[in-house]
């Protein structure tokens, strides 16, 4: 799908050709939709095609005709039974006239441009725009791992009430998103410092601040990343522990009752061997059998006081 937008009356407004000067936006472009960009923008087919490839990094490309800003942006895999945060790459070409972005998905990143909810956005001013989609980018970035912070909240809440393995899942998939995280701000970051050092985007006065605080929003999104990371996995090696320690109380347990019950196994198996009446113990007694049952319980009850004073049960 390829969008073009221009700012008409101080509005940001959607046209169906291309203008002459604004924002072409490609969402899950088809191959005849990149051949028609390439061909009206005379930019080569692999920088065109460079953010539909899942593994590509973070990068700056300056050709004669164009300069290309690929970052790695967040997104939420809704089609799962749980949600998956991962990254998508974006490119961002900057031609005479005209700002190209092109990603695989259709993120919240620039919906706000689209919409024109987004403030100060001016499809026909690049070096603010491009500064503009960098702020969000790490502005997205930071709302994710909140929502993240809160999910290991909750699934550790759950862990304490239930002690599933849906929670210790759930864990496992935040942490790959956090993996996932990571790797895309630091390869951002990178993006972000070359655009310091160089003149690949034109620095305007006005647009000095904004470009510091994408990279200030990054930073503070790396070390959140970094710090929640650590937390689960903490929270993932208590999680094993206490379920290894749950198994071994279990384990206790049962072989206390083992040994508990042996006790009139053992009386019981004796008198069940096929022996001589007059060689065992009140085998001929007209109660012998209420006492031996009640003697067997008897031994099982001072052995069950016995682990209990010792606090084997605990």
């Amino acid at each position: 799908m390829v969008n073009y937008y221009v700012e008409r009356n101080h509005k940001v407004e959607c046209v169906p050709e291309l203008p002459e000067c604004g924002w072409v936006q490609m969402i899950e472009p088809e191959e005849d939709e990149l051949r028609t960009v390439a061909r009206d923008f005379e930019l080569p087919m692999e920088t065109i095609k460079a953010a539909l490839d899942l593994d590509e990094r973070s990068r700056i490309d300056v050709d004669d005709n164009y300069r290309m800003i690929l970052v790695n942006i967040p997104t939420r895999e809704e089609t799962s039974d749980r949600e998956l945060y991962t990254t998508v790459p974006m490119s961002i070409i900057l031609t005479a006239r005209h700002v190209i972005t092109i990603c695989s998905k259709d993120t919240h990143i620039l919906r706000g441009f689209a919409n024109g909810s987004e403030r100060d956005f001016h499809p026909g001013k690049q070096s603010r725009f491009v500064f503009q989609i960098l702020y969000a980018t790490a502005r997205r970035y930071l709302i994710y791992l909140r929502l993240i912070e809160k999910k290991s909240d909750t699934a550790e809440l759950e862990f304490g009430q239930k002690q599933k393995n849906k929670e210790l899942l759930e864990l496992m998939k935040l942490e790959k998103s956090l993996v996932y995280f990571s790797t895309g701000l630091r390869s951002n970051e990178a993006v972000l410092e070359k655009l310091v050092r160089t003149d690949v985007v034109r620095k305007y006065a006005e647009d000095a601040d904004l470009l510091e605080d994408a990279i200030v929003e990054n930073k503070q999104a790396i070390e959140m990343a970094k710090i929640n990371t650590e937390i689960l996995a903490n929270m993932s090696n208590t999680f094993a522990s206490v379920i290894s320690n749950n198994l071994n109380v279990a384990m206790k347990a049962l072989a206390i009752m083992t040994v508990v019950m042996e006790i009139p196994t053992m009386v019981f198996s004796a008198y069940g061997m096929n022996v001589a009446a007059d060689s065992m113990p009140l085998a001929t007694h007209p109660y012998a059998f209420p006492i031996l049952i009640g003697g067997s319980a008897l031994i099982s009850v001072i052995a069950t006081l016995i682990f209990l004073k010792v606090k084997l049960f605990k």
